[in-house]
C-alpha cells in the first residue's frame, strides 16, 4: 500500500509527545513546506496523559489526540505510524502497526534486545513484500555535513580507510542529584549511554564506510549507581530502593533508586573491510553538551566532524604536495550539498532539528515512490547486534566478541 487508494492525503500518527515526540512533530509540521513530498496530514498524537497529550497536539499541529496507541491500528485514516516511545515498547507497537498495514518509522535504537530487533526486522520484511515501508530513525544520517562525508568516502577521496575515531559525549547526568528516569532503568531503556548514543556512532560508522562490524571488544561503566526518585513511579512498574535517602524534595528526604544501566561505554570495532574503529560515549562528561565527534583516516585523506559545529566538515587531502597540505573547512550550506537546495541561501546555517525534517521527507519520498527506505530495520538490527556484543564483551572483561553479519 504505497499510497491510500483514494486521493486523500496520507494520515500520520506519532506515538509520544516528549523530547523525541516533539522533535518528530516539528519535522512533520515542516517537511511539506520545504520538500516535495506526497500529501499528508498530522492526524493523531498519542500520549499517556490526556491533558498533556491534548496540549501537545494543539501546540504541535495535530488534529486529534488519544491515550490508546492501539487506536492507530484500526483507524483507516491512519497510514503512517511514527513511534517515539521508550525502547521497551518499540517491538510490540511496530510489529502490530506493520501487520495492520501501516508504514512505520521507529526512533533509534530499534529495540532493547537482539531478539526484539530480529522480530521487528522479520515483520518489516513481510510487510515490505506487501508494499508497506519501514525505517529506523538514525537522524544523523541526514545531517548535510555527514551526508557529504559519506559522498567523499564513496568517491575514494580518502582512499583505503584505515581507522575511525568516534565519540559522543554529553553531561546531562553529571550531577548525582539529577533524578531517576526511564532512561536509567534497564527494563525500559535496554541500556544507558550504549543504546542511547553509542547506537548513533555504530550506525554512522556503518553508514559512512558502507561496511559491517565483524568483532567487538568493549567496556561499560556506571559512575553514579543511585539517583533520587522523580515523581511517582509508572503504573504497574516495580521500583527498587536501597532504603536510603538523598537530597530533599518538598521537605521530605528523596528516596534513592538504583541505576541499572551504564553511564559510559568504550569499544573497539573490527570492520569487514579491514578498518578498525574506536568508540567512546558518556552522559557524565562535564562540559560536553551534545558533542558527536567522528574522524575518518584513509591512506589518501582524512575528515573530521563535530556535531557542536553541525554545518562544518574538515577535509584533509593527502594527495596534494606536503607544502600545501592542511585541513580544509567545508561549510556545508551550499545548494550543491545534501538537502541544502530546499533551504536557505549559502552560509545560512541549519540546526539539529533539520535532520528530522530530512528524515521525514526521505521516508515520505520512499512511500510515494514505492522504494525501500534507509536505514532499514535490518540496519537497526545490525546496530543492535553490535551493542549486544559490546555488553557481552564488557561482561566478560573486554574479550573480543564476534558479530553476526
Amino acid at each position: 500500500m504505497p499510497l491510500p487508494s483514494s486521493d486523500r492525503p496520507l494520515g500520520v500518527a506519532v506515538i509520544g509527545y516528549a523530547f523525541m515526540g516533539k522533535a518528530h512533530s516539528q519535522a512533520w509540521r515542516n517537511a511539506r513546506a520545504f520538500f516535495d513530498t506526497p500529501a499528508y496530514e498530522q492526524r493523531l498524537l498519542v500520549g499517556r496523559d490526556t491533558e498533556q497529550a491534548a496540549a501537545a497536539a494543539e501546540r504541535y499541529g495535530w488534529q486529534e489526540h488519544t491515550t490508546n496507541w492501539r487506536d492507530v491500528l484500526t483507524r483507516e485514516d491512519i497510514d503512517v505510524v511514527d513511534i517515539c516511545s521508550p525502547g521497551y515498547l518499540h517491538a510490540e507497537m511496530a510489529i502490530a502497526a506493520l501487520e495492520a498495514g501501516k508504514h512505520v518509522l521507529v526512533e533509534k535504537p530499534l529495540a532493547n534486545t537482539v531478539a526484539e530487533a530480529e522480530a521487528m526486522a522479520d515483520a518489516a520484511r513481510r510487510a515490505g513484500a506487501r508494499g508497506v515501508r519501514s525505517m529506523v530513525g538514525f537522524n544523523y544520517r541526514r545531517v548535510p555535513a555527514l551526508a557529504l562525508a559519506r559522498e567523499l568516502i564513496a568517491e575514494g577521496r580518502l582512499g583505503t580507510i584505515r581507522s575511525v575515531r568516534s565519540a559522543y559525549l554529553q553531561d546531562w547526568l553529571a550531577d548525582p542529584d539529577a533524578p531517576m528516569t526511564w532512561r536509567l532503568d534497564k527494563e525500559t531503556a535496554g541500556s544507558g549511554a550504549l543504546g542511547d548514543i553509542a547506537s548513533h556512532l555504530v550506525d554512522q560508522i556503518r553508514f559512512l564506510l558502507q561496511d559491517n562490524v565483524t568483532g567487538v571488544s568493549g567496556r561499560l561503566h556506571t559512575y553514579i549507581s543511585e539517583r533520587p526518585e522523580a515523581g511517582r513511579p509508572e503504573a504497574g512498574r516495580a521500583e527498587e530502593s536501597t532504603g536510603e535517602t538523598g537530597g530533599e524534595r518538598n521537605g521530605e528526604p528523596a528516596r534513592l533508586r538504583r541505576v541499572t544501566v551504564d553511564d559510559a561505554a568504550w569499544a573497539t570495532l573490527d570492520l569487514a573491510g579491514g578498518a578498525v574503529a574506536s568508540l567512546e560515549v558518556s552522559r557524565v562528561a562535564l562540559g560536553r553538551k551534545n558533542s558527536l565527534q567522528i574522524e575518518v583516516f584513509g591512506d589518501l585523506g582524512s575528515l573530521t566532524f563535530d556535531l557542536e559545529n553541525i554545518n562544518e566538515l574538515q577535509f584533509f587531502d593527502g594527495s596534494v604536495p606536503v607544502s600545501r597540505q592542511g585541513f580544509t573547512r567545508i561549510l556545508a550550506t551550499e545548494p550543491e550539498h545534501p538537502y541544502l537546495s530546499s533551504w536557505w541561501p549559502q552560509g545560512h546555517v541549519l540546526g539539529w532539528e533539520h535532520s528530522f525534517v530530512h528524515e521525514v521527507a526521505d521516508f515520505l519520498g520512499c512511500i510515494g515512490d514505492g522504494k525501500a527506505p534507509s536505514p532499514s530495520f535490518d540496519d537497526g538490527l545490525a546496530v543492535q547486534r553490535v551493542l549486544a556484543a559490546v555488553e557481552q564483551s564488557a561482561a566478560a572483561k573486554n574479550i573480543l566478541v564476534p558479530v553476526d553479519a
